[in-house]
């Protein structure tokens, strides 16, 4: 009998944890494999593959489960004697509209280390595994489990020591050190199970030497990671201890629980660019929280990200449509985190996900969601289609203008001269009308910026000085001269002459301002004065500026 362990995952950099513990788990299986795809793969090819196995078992969730479930449609079409069992997030809630497909045999209900090995041990008597939902007679059968997975027997489990091991560098390597979660926020299916559970620690630092010394993104799963403050501290120890130069680390953290020793061994110890702290706000409405069982201090939550900003890479998380918040809370909930200024804000929009009390609650709230994957909201008694549409158009210029560094200049100024949320907005809306936000070139981005700067920021030159700047500022080869003339050739050159800058090797630009750049780089305020740009561009590295002494453009 063959077995294959599969999934598809959004992108290749990604890496399947549970197809890979079960697999280690039940390597003395004789016949068993596991491999993974991606979505966006051919699907009759990947159907063709699974089709040489007799049992094929997928890992399913909100970002692959229509793709897997097409996939499992043309294996069976190849051969319909393959059994095809699913497992994971997406199946384990409202699961009776899945198993009652016809190219769906069995599905694991939660955990399925357990149950998967029961499973090979009994095939084809499955019938009655507790955790198993299976069909017999067009009837369904299932007994919940009541049992969750002993940890301890993960302990001699590297779940990685199968995969070649010159890919695992190209990949984001995930790690998980506990399960379970002591929060019950309302969106979230961690909330479901409240028993924080962990892996033994000699096998988790023996897996993170491994994994190491063969890859560079590693990612832990933990909910909250930093739940125990001893456990927290030894495993950063240990990785300050162990860790390799290209090695990055990646922590869901609860901000306004993060301990002060912690805080003090972050801003003593560890390295800039080692660590990447991801936050989860959602929003700074306190009714908001309360309503889905979220608890947060924001200004403790403010006042932590402000201490350890220096020391790590921060990702922060807003929630759009949450219970009580309104446009106008959203609002205020994204000015207050942006001016955190973060280097990466996601603004996310509420996901329906099977299980959660949010999506239980649904018609208290007078929500509409889309019934397929991933269940986003459509409209909400607090949110009309329309307010929604024009919140994701900020979304679109947040990713494209902030978290791409593309405009970070310009809308840290923003922010201290009018609504970041609306200039966003704005800039947003002017994008869908004049661009494709699915096909746009580079250039359409600044063109579309600029000309939302001319328009509705005309008498501030300031601001459409500083965009050019940020222009002159993103690519690696010197672009063609907009926005801000340059300076004429045969003056540009002769300062360049005058500064022994090697302009036979090295392209530079040259602009006029009215406003000292330098001190708007380091102080983010402006102090108006005569300046000049001066950019180095190598075509390989980033552009670099150059700074001026005064009496040198005296001189000229």
């Amino acid at each position: 009998m063959r077995i294959l362990l599969s999934t598809l995952n959004s992108k290749y950099i990604h890496s399947n944890l549970a197809i890979r513990l079960l697999y280690a788990l039940n390597r003395d299986i004789e016949g068993l494999d596991w491999k993974e795809f991606t979505i966006k793969e051919d699907r009759d090819e990947i159907a063709s593959h699974c089709a040489n196995y007799d049992i094929v078992a997928f890992s399913c969730y909100i970002w692959n489960i229509t793709q897997t479930l097409d996939v499992c449609q043309r294996i069976k079409a190849i051969r319909p004697e393959v059994k095809i069992l699913l497992g994971g997030p997406e199946v384990s809630y409202e699961y009776e509209s899945v198993i009652a497909r016809n190219e769906v045999d069995f599905i694991v209900v939660g955990e399925g280390e357990a149950v998967f090995r029961s499973f090979l041990m009994r095939f084809p008597d499955v019938h009655g595994i507790p955790g198993l939902l299976s069909k017999r007679d067009h009837q369904i059968i299932y007994l919940p489990n009541p049992k969750t997975f002993p940890m301890e027997s993960l302990n001699d489990i590297n779940p990685y020591q199968d995969d070649p091991l010159g890919e695992l560098r190209n990949k984001v390597l995930y790690v998980e050190t506990s399960r379970g979660c002591p929060y019950k926020c309302g969106f979230c299916l961690a909330s479901l199970d409240n028993k924080v559970r962990y892996l033994n620690m000699d096998r988790i630092k023996s897996n993170l030497l491994f994994l190491m010394e063969h890859g560079r993104t590693i990612k832990f799963l933990d909910r909250t990671f930093n739940v125990k403050k001893d456990f927290t501290l030894e495993i950063f120890q240990f990785i300050l201890d162990h860790h390799r130069p290209e090695n990055v680390f990646q922590f869901e953290i609860t901000a306004d629980i993060l301990h002060p020793d912690i805080i003090s061994f972050i801003q003593q110890k560890v390295p800039a660019n080692l660590f990447r702290f991801e936050i989860g706000i959602q929003t700074v409405n306190q009714q908001a929280n309360l309503e889905v069982s979220r608890k947060q201090n924001f200004a403790k939550t403010r006042s932590i990200i402000e201490q350890v900003r220096n020391h790590v890479v921060l990702h922060l998380d807003l929630i759009v449509g949450l219970p009580l918040d309104y446009l106008q809370d959203i609002k205020f909930s994204f000015e207050e985190v942006f001016q955190l200024f973060p280097p990466e804000l996601q603004l996310g929009f509420l996901k329906f996900l099977k299980g959660t009390p949010v999506r239980e609650r649904y018609e208290e709230y007078n929500y509409l969601f889309d019934p397929e994957p991933p269940y986003q909201i459509i409209e909400s008694k607090y949110l009309s289609r329309e307010e929604l549409y024009r919140i994701s158009r900020l979304e679109f210029a947040l990713e494209a203008y902030w978290n791409k560094k593309r405009l970070p200049l310009t809308l840290r100024y923003i922010t201290q001269h009018g609504s970041i949320f609306d200039f966003l907005m704005g800039l947003g809306m002017a994008f869908s009308n004049q661009a494709d936000e699915h096909r746009h070139t580079l250039l359409e981005l600044f063109d579309v910026a600029n000309q939302f700067i001319q328009t509705h920021y005309k008498n501030d030159s300031v601001l459409q000085e500083i965009f050019a700047v940020d222009y002159y500022l993103y690519a690696k080869i010197k672009p063609g001269a907009r926005y801000l003339p340059e300076w004429p050739s045969k003056e540009k050159f002769a300062l360049l002459e005058q500064l022994h800058l090697p302009h036979q090797k090295k392209r530079y630009m040259l602009c006029n301002l009215h406003f000292d750049l330098e001190y708007f780089t380091t102080h983010y305020q402006i102090l108006e004065k005569p300046d000049t740009l001066l950019i180095e561009y190598t075509g390989k590295d980033l552009p670099q500026l150059i700074a001026l002494d005064s009496e040198v453009l005296t001189q000229k």
